[in-house]
């Protein structure tokens, strides 16, 4: 058992930087500053993987892309949504709808339910370890900035 993991650690390792590295090269990347997700992505995701072992949960985000807003604009904004939304989860699905840059704006955000490891790590760490019901954020990625609900988590002690 223990060669079997250690095999698929050494797999992932040699994969998963090239997993996780764009596509076409010669396509422009917009980075945010002091981000190094593409780098620990796999770590990122085995680690939250067995710190979260049997949780799930479901949010809803708004999300200002790098070609929406300058970095800095962005969290201002979204300071300001914050402050407007309290913890409304209705106007936050209005405000998605009309200020998201991601294709769930549709649905008022919501990404639906999604285990431990699916999302990039700044998005799971707050999704798993932070308090329910309440707007988080602003939050950086190399998505963007975002505003974070969480609606429900399951698999908790």
């Amino acid at each position: 058992m223990n060669r079997f993991l250690l095999a698929l650690v050494s797999a992932l390792l040699v994969v998963g930087t090239s997993a996780f590295a764009p596509t076409n090269p010669s396509t422009p990347t917009i980075r945010r500053s002091n981000l190094e997700t593409q780098r620990n992505a796999i770590w990122d995701t085995v680690s939250s993987l067995y710190n979260n072992w049997g949780k799930k949960a479901t949010a809803s985000h708004i999300l200002f892309r790098p070609s929406q807003f300058p970095e800095d604009e962005a969290k201002t904004k979204l300071l300001e949504l914050k402050e407007e939304i309290g913890g409304d989860a209705e106007k936050f699905a209005e405000y998605a709808k009309e200020w998201s840059g991601c294709p769930s704006s549709k649905n008022g955000g919501d990404l639906g339910d999604f285990g431990p490891g699916m999302m990039v790590k700044a998005f799971d760490e707050v999704c798993f370890n932070e308090e329910v019901g309440v707007v988080h954020g602003p939050i950086s990625t190399q998505f963007g900035e975002h505003l974070i609900l969480i609606t429900k988590r399951t698999g908790e002690d």
